[in-house]
């Protein structure tokens, strides 16, 4: 028998499979098609204590090896979502509210508001590469990080992640300022940062000119990241980056993760890379005698 179950702090996932912020999380009936599709767990778009209308187009381009996206952090507010999670049938599958903001008293507001809505946990984005004052910015320093998760902590009872960028000097010094600020996971890694000019015209194609880089080439950098980072703190880690098959989850959980978020593999594949993924990691069980998930999370550290 195969057990494909993980756990994240109190939440446990019937597999390790996660639907990254987003992607397909913005309103009830999407959510209830990634949960059909047999995700162990949903993460939320990125949702702020005001409606963003986010950057004009074009906000997407696809490249070799993945995609490029300035889409600006666009949603309702934390109003109007609170109203829409309460539409999901569903609820046996976890749901991850992903909360952005420019400072700690943002984040701790719409966190409330989702916790009293009754998501399951909340994901702090502190690693938006290009929403200005937002993301990133707020994100790439330890002291902001411990104080926005130690605060959205004792404010709300339910598991608090926190999101962390590549796009700074040392994004394990961040997951240790989390770790300490008592946070119950860390999410590794967000989109780095990139762009695509096209030489006929001679100008970013992105409106914002600056996005985030997802897809398969960056792969090797969030399998270092979480391999780095685990060895370091004793909380869970949730890999992200380049996942679209089991042999990509097999990696990142041997590196060090806890379970996986997939989001370009969604666009590219479709709400069916789930179950695909999860065929392909039983079967690569099966191949090398492992029972659990929790025989291989961490089984690369020598």
């Amino acid at each position: 028998m195969i057990d494909l179950t993980t756990r994240l702090s109190s939440l446990k996932l019937n597999n390790p499979t996660i639907l990254a912020s987003g992607i397909m999380g913005e309103d009830h009936g999407s959510i209830e098609r990634m949960m059909e599709a047999g995700a162990g767990a949903i993460v939320t778009k990125s949702i702020g204590a005001q409606p963003r209308e986010g950057y004009p187009n074009p906000t997407i381009v696809e490249v070799e090896h993945g995609l490029i996206n300035a889409m600006g952090l666009p949603n309702p507010g934390i109003d109007e979502f609170v109203e829409e999670i309460k539409s999901v049938k569903r609820r046996d599958t976890p749901i991850i509210g992903s909360v952005y903001g420019s400072k700690t008293e943002e984040f701790v507001k719409v966190a409330e508001r989702m916790n009293e809505a009754g998501l399951d946990a909340v994901e702090l984005n502190l690693s938006c590469p290009h929403a200005k004052g937002l993301g990133l910015e707020v994100g790439s320093d330890p002291e902001n990080v411990y104080q926005i998760v130690k605060n959205t902590k004792k404010n709300i009872d339910i598991p608090v992640f926190v999101k962390l960028s590549p796009n700074v000097t040392s994004i394990v010094e961040l997951a240790e300022a989390a770790e300490r600020a008592e946070a119950d996971g860390v999410v590794a890694i967000n989109t780095v940062k990139a762009m695509k000019i096209d030489i006929e015209l001679k100008i970013p194609v992105l409106a914002n000119k600056i996005g985030g880089y997802s897809g398969k080439a960056i792969k090797p950098i969030g399998v270092r990241c979480v391999y780095e980072i685990s060895e370091r703190i004793n909380i869970p880690v949730i890999g992200v980056g380049g996942v679209t098959n089991g042999y990509d989850v097999v990696e990142y959980l041997m590196a060090g993760a806890s379970a996986v978020q997939i989001g370009t593999g969604v666009y590219y594949e479709g709400a069916e890379v789930f179950s695909k993924i999860r065929n392909e990691l039983k079967q690569w069980m099966k191949d090398h005698d492992y029972n659990k998930i929790t025989d291989i999370i961490g089984a690369a550290h020598i």
